[in-house]
């Protein structure tokens, strides 16, 4: 008789309450659990298609209560047709170039990455990162991890995108852009490269993390048509209506239902 290992069991834990990034006035909650081990891979591919996301060796996920706000989102490659703005935002940037490079963080990307916080998002946490704290975001992954470099013709790095490699897609982490350049939609751009990587890879989708369609910052992720939203454990086509924010309805948010989801998959 072949001997077998117990399986590992997974543990969740809950957050204390803090205020929302992205709605003001609301408090948020997460699901969270560690990613280690020999089937890290395979967990994070899991949890990934159950609403989770991955920061350094965690993935977490929403669990606020009384609030169905963040719902998973993520493009479906294979079928995805540009808007003309993004067909325009693809031209305008057509003399860049992105270049995959591994999961290292140099003091270039460090810089821009400031300069991005600086302008955009002064106010949080994340502007007062030190080098150590970025290179920790880049470089603490136990699982397949990428940055695309994107550079104009002098080499300058003008965007940079944080990604990891899932078995079924890509996973857009965090993506950073010189902000005087804010006017070239960098951000936009780099979501329709990792598109286009995609297909080129075989793979289905591209995770874009959680669209709010409340908040300003994360509407933006529904514009990428067609995509998929998480409802009630099940990926599904999100409708026109349901972009503009109209008869969206998610049981997601309640006390538990991802942890329970997590538990199935794995």
């Amino acid at each position: 008789m072949t001997y077998k290992a117990p399986q590992r069991p997974q543990f969740f834990y809950t957050t204390a309450p803090l205020p929302c990034p992205y709605l003001p006035g609301r408090m948020e909650r997460k699901v969270v659990t560690e990613i280690t081990g020999s089937d890290a891979e395979r967990l994070h591919d899991r949890l990934s298609r159950a609403g989770f996301r991955r920061s350094h060796n965690i993935a977490y996920a929403p669990v606020c209560p009384g609030c169905q706000a963040c719902v998973p989102i993520r493009i479906r490659v294979s079928s995805f047709c540009p808007d003309r703005t993004q067909r325009r935002v693809w031209r305008a940037n057509s003399d860049l170039e992105g270049f995959e490079v591994p999961p290292r963080a140099t003091a270039e990307q460090f810089h821009l990455f400031q300069r991005y916080q600086r302008a955009r998002h002064a106010d949080g946490d994340m502007a007062t990162m030190s080098f150590y704290d970025y290179r920790a975001m880049v470089e603490d992954t136990p699982i397949e991890t990428f940055i695309v470099e994107f550079r104009d013709p002098s080499d300058r790095l003008v965007s940079a995108c944080l990604t990891d490699r899932l078995d079924d897609g890509l996973s857009a982490v965090y993506s950073f852009f010189a902000p005087e350049l804010a006017s070239r939609s960098l951000g936009t751009y780099a979501v329709l490269w990792l598109i286009e990587r995609a297909e080129e890879l075989g793979l289905g989708y591209v995770y874009l993390g959680y669209w709010v369609a409340e908040s300003r910052k994360m509407a933006y992720k529904s514009r990428f048509r067609p995509c998929e939203v998480l409802i009630d454990g099940t990926w599904r086509l999100l409708t026109e209506e349901e972009a503009k924010g109209v008869g969206l309805t998610t049981t997601l948010a309640a006390d538990g239902p991802l942890v329970s989801i997590a538990a199935k998959e794995i």
